[in-house]
Parts: structure tokens; sequence; C-alpha cells
């Protein structure tokens, strides 16, 4: 943590808040068992292995399936959080709990996953992630061939009902899914984005940058859940409101909902999922998606 305090104040700040964010979780959740896969994919001309994280409910399926794509490692400035193991228990648990698989692959170089972590860096790499358009999107777009390649791959799984199949992301992967379900309409039933972007404060471009990955989602014929909370570091609600905005300018429907944590770090708004839950319901309802909880998984 100090070393990693000498890139200024605030961005200490905001880590210090993170851990303490995700420490209170540690202390209220007891998250449901998961395995780890190490599965090939073939993105780019070559072939590599990318770790996933698995959680199933009892029984062999097939399930219905959530794909839940992981953010990013902050500014990118701290080369430890590229390994950083990938997950999002309190998600994973209130899917599991209505008869859900979830899936949550680590794209190139994270985590255990092989392969460059690539997505979106400073021409200097030491200074994390680039404001400018160009290198910013390239990054986007490098992540978006890992997902469909990870797609490919995990629609083949024995246990996943691939008529079934939901996608969702927190921060980067919120903004990626919402993209990705925009070119791969036919793939993805239903699509929930929490706290979603791909450029955070306090880059210059970031509004520019964020509404070109997410209006790329506008041509999914069906509607969204967007879900952001108060006090993000990476994100002000006012700038999301914008986004969403764009989104619905270019022809995205969807719904945007917005919540104040129990923390000072909105960004973690995927682990209360008190907060979340009843939207959610609704919406996968809305989707003819399974949203009731089974007595047997309580």
């Amino acid at each position: 943590m100090i070393a990693s305090c000498t890139f200024g104040l605030m961005r200490c700040a905001l880590m210090v808040a993170s851990v303490a964010a995700a420490a209170a979780l540690a202390q209220t959740q007891a998250p449901l068992p998961s395995y780890r896969s190490s599965v090939p994919i073939t993105v780019d001309g070559e072939t590599v292995r990318l770790d996933m994280r698995i959680y199933k409910p009892d029984g062999s399926g097939p399930f219905p399936t959530l794909v839940f794509n992981h953010g990013s490692t902050g500014y990118g400035t701290d080369s430890a959080r590229i390994k950083q193991a990938v997950d999002a228990p309190a998600v994973a648990a209130f899917f599991v709990r209505r008869g859900w698989a979830v899936v949550m692959p680590a794209r190139r170089g994270r985590a255990e996953s092989e392969g460059l972590y690539d997505e979106g860096f400073s021409f200097i790499r030491a200074l994390g992630y680039s404001c400018i358009p160009s290198l910013s999107l390239s990054g986007a777009d490098r992540a978006l061939r890992d997902i469909e390649a990870a797609m490919t791959v995990i629609l083949t799984m024995p246990f996943v009902d691939k008529e079934r199949v939901a996608m969702g992301g927190i921060s980067r992967g919120g903004a990626l899914s919402v993209a990705y379900a925009g070119t791969h309409p036919t793939e993805v039933k239903a699509v929930v984005n929490f706290v979603g972007g791909w450029l955070g404060e306090p880059c210059p471009t970031m509004s520019s940058v964020n509404q070109s990955v997410l209006t790329r989602g506008a041509a999914y014929p069906g509607e969204s859940l967007w879900l952001y909370a108060d006090k993000d570091p990476y994100y002000a609600l006012s700038h999301s409101r914008e986004n969403f905005a764009a989104f619905t300018r270019a022809g995205g429907k969807g719904s945007f909902h917005e919540f104040t944590v129990p923390a000072d770090n909105g960004h973690w708004l995927g682990g209360f999922p008190k907060l979340w839950a009843n939207q959610l319901e609704a919406y996968l309802k809305l989707r003819g998606l399974p949203s009731a909880e089974s007595p047997s998984r309580l």
C-alpha cells in the first residue's frame, strides 16, 4: 500500500477506501463455493488459457448462466492488482440462489490467465491507463475480443443453457457487457451493468470515451439494467446519467437506478445486494428469466 501511495494522495485515499469497503463486505458475507478452471480460447490468432471462476447450483444442468465481466485495476499503476483473483461473490450468490450458474472469465493477463494484459495503457506503461481516446478505445476493443472468444467456449460448456444466457459486469466489465450485447444481440437475453464505464476521473476525455463504448450497446433490442451509486471515485452519478442519456439517444433501451451505499466508495455497489436485489429480480422477470429465490437454496 505504501508503494501505491507514491502516485498521489488522492489515489492513495481511494485505495484505502476500497480496501476498507472490501473488508466490511468480507465480514458480512459468506461466499458460496466456486472453482477455477483454466480454459483454452483462441483470440487474435493465438491460443491462450483464460482463468475462469465458476459457480453452479446443485444438479447437472443445463442452467441459465450469467457471464460476469470484471473491471480494471483502478488506475492501471499497481501491477500487483493485475494478478489478483477475479470474483464478485455477492452477485454470484444472488444468481446461484435463483438456480443460475455464473462464469467469470479473467481476460488476457489478468489473474491466472495467460497472455498480456493490455487494455488501454499509456505509451509509458508505468503511468497507467491512457486518457488518449485512440489508446483507450483500442484497449476496449481488445477486451471485447477476449469476451467474444470466451463466449465461444462458455456456450459449449455442458452445464450452460445457451438459450438463457445473461451478461453482466462491474466497472469496465459493465461497460463491456453493454457494448458486447449490442454487437451480439442474439447471444444474451439480459444485460446487467454495475457502475459501468471504461475511462474514469480525472481523465478529461472520459465522457467521449465512455459514451463511445456504451453506445455500442444501443443496437441490443432488449432492455438493459444500469445500477449506479453515489460517492463513486471513478464515475460521478452526473457523469453516468449523461452516459445513459447518450445511450438512449442512440436508440438504447434500459433503466437507470441510483443507490447510496453504506460505505465511502460507491464503486463497491455490487457488494450490497440488499440495495439492488429488488430491481434485479424485477428485471430478470421482465426478460422472462428465473428471478425467484428457490427455497431449497436459501
